[in-house]
Protein backbone atom coordinates (compact mmCIF):
# COMPACT_ATOMS: atom_id res chain seq x y z
CA UNK A 1 0.00 0.00 0.00
CA UNK A 2 3.17 2.65 0.33
CA UNK A 3 3.70 5.18 2.27
CA UNK A 4 0.67 6.81 4.65
CA UNK A 5 -1.03 10.24 4.19
CA UNK A 6 0.46 11.97 7.25
CA UNK A 7 3.76 10.13 6.13
CA UNK A 8 3.87 11.40 3.01
CA UNK A 9 2.84 14.73 4.46
CA UNK A 10 5.33 15.32 6.40
CA UNK A 11 7.68 14.24 4.04
CA UNK A 12 6.96 16.65 1.33
CA UNK A 13 5.07 19.23 3.30
CA UNK A 14 7.47 22.08 1.62
CA UNK A 15 5.83 21.04 -1.60
CA UNK A 16 2.41 21.04 -0.27
CA UNK A 17 2.95 25.03 1.42
CA UNK A 18 4.44 26.13 -1.80
CA UNK A 19 1.27 25.12 -3.74
CA UNK A 20 -0.83 26.43 -0.85
CA UNK A 21 0.29 29.75 -0.90
CA UNK A 22 0.90 29.72 -5.00
CA UNK A 23 -3.10 28.87 -4.94
CA UNK A 24 -3.91 31.78 -2.31
CA UNK A 25 -1.62 34.40 -4.48
CA UNK A 26 -3.00 33.41 -7.93
CA UNK A 27 -6.90 33.65 -6.43
CA UNK A 28 -5.58 36.93 -5.16
CA UNK A 29 -4.60 38.27 -8.49
CA UNK A 30 -7.50 36.85 -10.41
CA UNK A 31 -9.89 38.84 -7.52
CA UNK A 32 -8.02 41.90 -7.27
CA UNK A 33 -7.43 42.60 -10.97
CA UNK A 34 -11.16 41.16 -11.93
CA UNK A 35 -12.72 43.94 -9.17
CA UNK A 36 -10.99 46.60 -11.24
CA UNK A 37 -12.31 45.24 -14.77
CA UNK A 38 -15.77 44.07 -13.14
CA UNK A 39 -16.21 47.36 -11.89
CA UNK A 40 -15.98 49.22 -15.34
CA UNK A 41 -18.11 46.43 -16.54
CA UNK A 42 -20.84 46.90 -13.74
CA UNK A 43 -20.52 50.73 -14.83
CA UNK A 44 -21.20 49.69 -18.06
CA UNK A 45 -24.11 47.82 -17.15
CA UNK A 46 -26.25 50.21 -15.27
CA UNK A 47 -25.15 52.41 -17.96
CA UNK A 48 -28.28 53.87 -20.01
CA UNK A 49 -26.41 53.60 -23.66
CA UNK A 50 -28.38 50.42 -24.71
CA UNK A 51 -25.24 49.48 -26.94
CA UNK A 52 -22.84 49.63 -23.91
CA UNK A 53 -25.51 47.88 -22.06
CA UNK A 54 -25.54 44.81 -24.28
CA UNK A 55 -21.76 44.75 -24.85
CA UNK A 56 -21.12 44.46 -21.24
CA UNK A 57 -24.33 42.37 -20.82
CA UNK A 58 -22.61 39.59 -23.48
CA UNK A 59 -19.71 40.29 -22.09
CA UNK A 60 -20.66 38.55 -18.57
CA UNK A 61 -23.09 36.28 -19.64
CA UNK A 62 -20.37 34.28 -22.08
CA UNK A 63 -18.11 34.35 -19.29
CA UNK A 64 -19.96 32.97 -16.89
CA UNK A 65 -22.06 30.48 -19.06
CA UNK A 66 -19.23 28.81 -20.34
CA UNK A 67 -16.37 26.59 -18.51
CA UNK A 68 -13.46 28.42 -16.82
CA UNK A 69 -11.54 25.18 -18.26
CA UNK A 70 -12.66 25.80 -21.87
CA UNK A 71 -11.96 29.87 -20.82
CA UNK A 72 -8.23 28.70 -20.27
CA UNK A 73 -7.38 26.54 -23.29
CA UNK A 74 -9.24 29.65 -25.55
CA UNK A 75 -6.86 32.04 -24.05
CA UNK A 76 -3.50 29.67 -23.64
CA UNK A 77 -3.45 28.44 -27.26
CA UNK A 78 -5.70 30.46 -29.11
CA UNK A 79 -4.56 34.20 -27.97
CA UNK A 80 -1.02 33.57 -28.72
CA UNK A 81 -1.40 32.00 -31.75
CA UNK A 82 -4.16 34.66 -32.86
CA UNK A 83 -1.88 37.56 -32.11
CA UNK A 84 2.25 36.36 -32.99
CA UNK A 85 3.57 39.21 -31.40
CA UNK A 86 2.73 37.97 -27.81
CA UNK A 87 4.43 34.64 -28.00
CA UNK A 88 7.52 35.96 -26.53
CA UNK A 89 4.98 36.07 -23.40
CA UNK A 90 5.08 33.21 -20.93
CA UNK A 91 1.94 31.30 -21.55
CA UNK A 92 1.58 30.55 -17.83
CA UNK A 93 0.14 34.38 -17.86
CA UNK A 94 -2.73 33.32 -20.15
CA UNK A 95 -3.78 31.68 -17.52
CA UNK A 96 -4.03 33.90 -15.09
CA UNK A 97 -5.67 36.16 -17.82
CA UNK A 98 -8.80 33.63 -18.07
CA UNK A 99 -9.16 33.51 -13.91
CA UNK A 100 -8.93 37.24 -14.15
CA UNK A 101 -11.35 37.91 -16.79
CA UNK A 102 -13.91 35.28 -15.62
CA UNK A 103 -13.70 36.49 -12.17
CA UNK A 104 -14.65 39.81 -13.29
CA UNK A 105 -17.52 39.09 -14.77
CA UNK A 106 -18.69 37.27 -11.73
CA UNK A 107 -17.67 40.30 -9.74
CA UNK A 108 -19.40 42.92 -12.20
CA UNK A 109 -22.65 41.11 -10.84
CA UNK A 110 -21.90 41.51 -7.81
CA UNK A 111 -21.00 45.17 -7.97
CA UNK A 112 -24.20 45.82 -10.01
CA UNK A 113 -26.24 43.93 -7.54
CA UNK A 114 -24.80 45.57 -4.80
CA UNK A 115 -25.33 49.01 -6.24
CA UNK A 116 -29.11 48.35 -6.91
CA UNK A 117 -29.69 47.24 -3.24
CA UNK A 118 -28.87 51.04 -2.20
CA UNK A 119 -32.67 52.99 -2.13
CA UNK A 120 -33.27 54.49 -5.31
CA UNK A 121 -34.98 57.36 -3.20
CA UNK A 122 -31.58 58.57 -2.06
CA UNK A 123 -30.32 58.38 -5.35
CA UNK A 124 -33.36 61.15 -6.17
CA UNK A 125 -33.32 62.85 -3.16
CA UNK A 126 -29.21 63.76 -3.66
CA UNK A 127 -29.94 64.82 -7.45
CA UNK A 128 -32.89 66.86 -6.72
CA UNK A 129 -30.50 68.74 -4.49
CA UNK A 130 -28.26 69.41 -7.65
CA UNK A 131 -25.47 66.43 -7.16
CA UNK A 132 -23.83 65.02 -10.22
CA UNK A 133 -24.47 61.95 -11.11
CA UNK A 134 -21.14 61.20 -10.51
CA UNK A 135 -21.29 62.59 -6.95
CA UNK A 136 -24.14 60.90 -6.54
CA UNK A 137 -22.33 57.36 -6.86
CA UNK A 138 -19.59 58.80 -4.67
CA UNK A 139 -20.57 60.13 -2.36
CA UNK A 140 -24.07 58.35 -1.40
CA UNK A 141 -24.18 54.84 -3.45
CA UNK A 142 -20.85 53.68 -3.28
CA UNK A 143 -20.52 54.23 1.01
CA UNK A 144 -24.20 52.32 1.06
CA UNK A 145 -22.85 49.20 -1.58
CA UNK A 146 -19.77 48.61 -0.53
CA UNK A 147 -20.98 47.06 2.61
CA UNK A 148 -22.89 44.58 0.40
CA UNK A 149 -20.25 44.47 -2.10
CA UNK A 150 -17.51 43.43 0.23
CA UNK A 151 -18.26 40.07 1.63
CA UNK A 152 -19.91 38.72 -1.51
CA UNK A 153 -16.09 39.88 -2.91
CA UNK A 154 -14.91 37.63 0.00
CA UNK A 155 -16.89 35.08 -1.08
CA UNK A 156 -15.52 35.20 -4.48
CA UNK A 157 -12.24 34.81 -3.48
CA UNK A 158 -12.89 31.44 -1.84
CA UNK A 159 -14.84 30.25 -4.91
CA UNK A 160 -11.38 31.62 -6.62
CA UNK A 161 -9.49 29.44 -4.85
CA UNK A 162 -11.39 26.26 -5.57
CA UNK A 163 -11.21 27.15 -9.09
CA UNK A 164 -7.34 27.35 -9.43
CA UNK A 165 -7.27 24.22 -9.33
CA UNK A 166 -7.79 23.48 -12.93
CA UNK A 167 -4.56 25.85 -13.40
CA UNK A 168 -2.75 22.86 -12.68
CA UNK A 169 -3.64 21.00 -15.85
CA UNK A 170 -1.26 23.95 -17.18
CA UNK A 171 0.96 23.19 -14.90
CA UNK A 172 1.24 26.52 -13.28
CA UNK A 173 2.48 26.20 -9.56
CA UNK A 174 -0.27 25.99 -7.69
CA UNK A 175 -2.22 22.98 -5.00
CA UNK A 176 -3.29 20.73 -7.62
CA UNK A 177 -0.27 20.68 -9.37
CA UNK A 178 1.84 19.43 -6.33
CA UNK A 179 -0.15 15.80 -7.36
CA UNK A 180 1.46 15.86 -10.28
CA UNK A 181 5.02 16.75 -9.40
CA UNK A 182 4.48 13.67 -6.39
CA UNK A 183 2.96 11.44 -9.13
CA UNK A 184 6.63 11.22 -10.35
CA UNK A 185 7.40 9.42 -7.31
CA UNK A 186 4.78 6.30 -7.24
CA UNK A 187 2.25 9.08 -5.21
CA UNK A 188 -0.96 8.76 -6.61
CA UNK A 189 -3.74 8.20 -3.75
CA UNK A 190 -2.12 10.22 -0.84
CA UNK A 191 -1.50 13.81 -2.19
CA UNK A 192 -5.23 13.71 -3.05
CA UNK A 193 -6.76 13.11 0.39
CA UNK A 194 -3.81 16.32 1.79
CA UNK A 195 -4.53 18.34 -1.53
CA UNK A 196 -7.95 17.81 -0.11
CA UNK A 197 -7.79 18.62 3.49
CA UNK A 198 -5.81 21.85 2.45
CA UNK A 199 -8.54 23.26 0.96
CA UNK A 200 -11.12 22.66 3.11
CA UNK A 201 -9.02 24.57 6.09
CA UNK A 202 -8.16 27.43 3.68
CA UNK A 203 -12.14 27.80 2.73
CA UNK A 204 -13.46 27.00 6.39
CA UNK A 205 -11.03 29.31 7.59
CA UNK A 206 -11.92 32.59 5.18
CA UNK A 207 -15.37 31.42 5.33
CA UNK A 208 -15.48 32.24 9.22
CA UNK A 209 -13.40 35.90 8.50
CA UNK A 210 -16.32 36.68 6.04
CA UNK A 211 -18.72 35.78 8.61
CA UNK A 212 -16.89 37.72 10.84
CA UNK A 213 -16.72 40.94 8.47
CA UNK A 214 -20.67 40.24 7.42
CA UNK A 215 -21.18 40.66 11.68
CA UNK A 216 -19.03 43.93 11.81
CA UNK A 217 -20.38 45.34 8.86
CA UNK A 218 -23.87 44.42 10.02
CA UNK A 219 -23.36 46.24 13.69
CA UNK A 220 -22.00 49.59 11.99
CA UNK A 221 -25.75 50.17 10.12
Amino acid sequence: MGKGIIEVFLEYWPIFLRGAIGTLEFAFIAVLLGSVLGALVALCSLSKNKIINTIASIYVNVLRGTPLLVQMYISYYFIPMAIPALNSIDKLYYVILALVLNSSAYVSEIIRGGINAVDKGQTEAARSLGMTARHTMTKIVLPQAIKNILPALANEYIAMIKETSLAGTFMLYELMYTRTLLANKFLVWQPLFIIAAIYLVMTLVLSWLVRLMEKRLSVSD
